[in-house]
């Protein structure tokens, strides 16, 4: 719920909300993706390994540098929440608001996933995208969100007042301590923001 007003509407308001909104960095000094190397890759794809994440849970899995991964819902619509670590060193991790400056609050074919600070490097390029058919709106708005956070048992219990553990940040963190041997405790440090798919 958001409160009402406390200021004067100034008198050029309108015009103000008419500005179109300001683009953090000017990206067109972006490196690119080589799409055209990409699109030749997939080509030749062979399935080497699949994993399946049962409804309201979470799995990890490595892909070494060079390799594709997809995402697929095969029990009809879901929502995703992907996490990404280097393979050797778990603080270099997906940086969702660093990629929403770069790439805008949704991703699609040819976007690329940043890694924190200080390395900075794409750690991921989307070079396909089944559901690009649904478009952009006109404010930018499409399927693949870097916008939103993952739900958690600490905003459960501020909002409820109840402890809940079947949220999508302690599936990835149980995920993410049983791939890597650290505990729960451990673990859920290295737990971050998501790309939504």
């Amino acid at each position: 719920m958001k409160r009402g007003t406390q200021s004067k509407v100034p008198a050029d308001a309108d015009a103000r909300r008419a500005i179109k909104p300001v683009i953090c960095y000017p990206v067109d000094t972006l490196p690119q993706p080589d799409m055209t190397l990409y699109a030749a890759a997939r080509k030749s794809m062979k399935l080497t390994g699949e994993v399946i994440v049962p409804p309201r849970d979470a799995r990890t899995f490595l892909v070494s540098a060079g390799n594709f991964f997809r995402i697929v819902s095969v029990d009809g619509p879901q929502v995703g929440d992907l996490n990404l670590w280097a393979e050797n060193d778990l603080s270099e991790r997906f940086y969702s608001g660093k990629t929403r400056a770069l790439h805008g609050t949704h991703l699609s074919t040819g976007d690329r996933m940043w890694s924190s600070f200080p390395n900075m490097r794409p750690m991921a390029t989307m070079t396909h995208d089944t559901l690009d058919w649904y478009g952009f709106d006109a404010d930018g708005g499409g399927v693949h969100d870097v916008i939103g956070t993952r739900c958690d048992p600490y905003t459960n219990r501020l909002l409820s007042g109840e402890d809940y553990h079947n949220c999508c940040h302690s599936n990835l963190t149980r995920a993410l301590a049983a791939e890597t041997g650290l505990s729960l405790q451990q673990a859920e440090a290295h737990v971050h923001d998501v790309m939504m798919c």
